[in-house]
């Protein structure tokens, strides 16, 4: 007898890591994305996960209702003096964001993996600090993976308090960049900014993402360093060797945004 067919469902983290493959095996411009074609493979992958009795968590159950919801939203006529009046949104909107915002934090976290893996073998084979290029950063007071812990302990703070979701919120790296750029300008040579209460002081989930990755970005180029009084404590932001408190040229500010698209 033949042996039953072996079918291998590939595992996702989240639903949003499903679609964001869907979009990019299929070379899909995330901003006009095919809804109904989208949404067939998605519940496709769904009712082969089930046949397979592969447990799925409530958010894919999530996602694939608001796929729906989109998909029906589009069917629908529209009026085409009330769009004169109101033009309506594009259903797709909310979720291209949310896609592109969860995208950027997977590239953020895959560089610090990639860095991660760097700094473990110089800590391991102290000869392998000649090969690896001054770009790669320079050595931290305090190591990256701590700042990553500092911004997850605030995202989980944050479910507990309202934040503020701005509908067409504008924040992006670069500004949070000249942001800090001008904090750093208004303090003293030695003082530390605390990282917690930056985050803190942010008023959407966005607005911290962008933070955090401007963090990087300076750090990236010794324009800041990331100090830590004691083992644990907060960790605090500093002047770094290359800081320069004068603005940069608008063209290498918008390079920063499109380095993590």
């Amino acid at each position: 007898m033949s042996s039953p067919l072996q079918l291998h469902l590939e595992q996702y983290e989240g639903p949003l890591d499903l679609l964001l493959d869907l979009i990019r095996k299929q070379q899909i411009n995330i901003y006009d994305i095919p809804i109904a074609k989208i949404t067939a493979q998605y519940l496709d992958y769904m009712q082969k996960a089930m046949e397979l009795d592969i447990e799925l968590s409530s958010d894919f159950v999530y996602i694939a209702a608001t796929l729906i919801h989109i998909k029906s939203r589009l069917l629908l006529p529209k009026d085409p003096e009330l769009e004169k009046i109101a033009p309506e949104e594009d259903p797709r909107k909310e979720l291209v964001d949310r896609l592109i915002e969860h995208e950027r934090f997977k590239n953020a976290a895959e560089m610090l993996q990639q860095k991660r893996v760097i700094e473990d073998a110089i800590w391991s084979n102290p000869q392998m600090a000649a090969f690896v290029a001054e770009s790669d950063g320079p050595g931290l007071a305090v190591g990256i993976f701590d700042l990553v812990q500092t911004f997850q302990n605030v995202l989980e703070r944050a479910k507990n308090r309202p934040l503020y979701e701005i509908g067409n919120e504008t924040v992006s790296i670069p500004q949070m960049i000249e942001f800090l750029r001008h904090q750093l300008t208004r303090s003293r040579r030695q003082e530390k900014l605390s990282v917690t209460v930056l985050f803190e002081r942010q008023r959407s989930r966005r607005a911290m993402i962008c933070l955090f990755l401007a963090i990087l970005e300076l750090v990236k180029r010794q324009a800041v360093e990331l100090t830590q009084g004691e083992a644990f404590g907060d960790i605090g932001l500093c002047r770094g060797p290359e800081f320069d408190p004068a603005s940069e040229p608008a063209e290498a500010v918008a390079s920063v945004e499109q380095e993590y698209h």
